[in-house]
């Protein structure tokens, strides 16, 4: 089911990250806000309602202390360089980021970069 804070379709409901409940077996896909206030607490829910999860953010999250203790639940790590986040704009954007899965059972995490 998808949804958005503010969705653009009528196929999508309104409904914020936060209070998103994940079907069992259901896998979340998502670019999720950035702030580390809002955004680790969404691994945590995710993680503990047992959903493998993609999420898209900063590339330097993995190397700080902050993200000690999610790293373990980590199991691949994606590196995509700048997103373009406006199709028809001519720069990218200032941040390197990553797709980021996380799995409920802890695990050893694969980088994989762009090279």
């Amino acid at each position: 089911r998808a949804s958005d804070i503010e969705p653009r379709r009528h196929d999508i409901a309104e409904q914020a990250v936060e209070a998103v409940k994940v079907p069992a077996g259901f896998t979340v896909i998502t670019n999720p806000p950035w702030d580390r206030k809002i955004l680790h607490p969404l691994i945590d829910s995710f993680i503990m309602q047992g959903a493998t999860t993609w999420l898209l953010f900063d590339a330097d999250w993995a190397h700080t202390r902050q993200s000690a203790s999610f790293i373990g639940h980590c199991g691949k790590i994606v590196s995509v360089g700048r997103v373009k986040w406006i199709a028809d704009s001519k720069g990218t954007g200032k941040d390197n980021c990553c797709w980021y899965r996380f799995d409920p059972e802890p695990t050893r995490t694969e980088f994989v970069g762009r090279y």
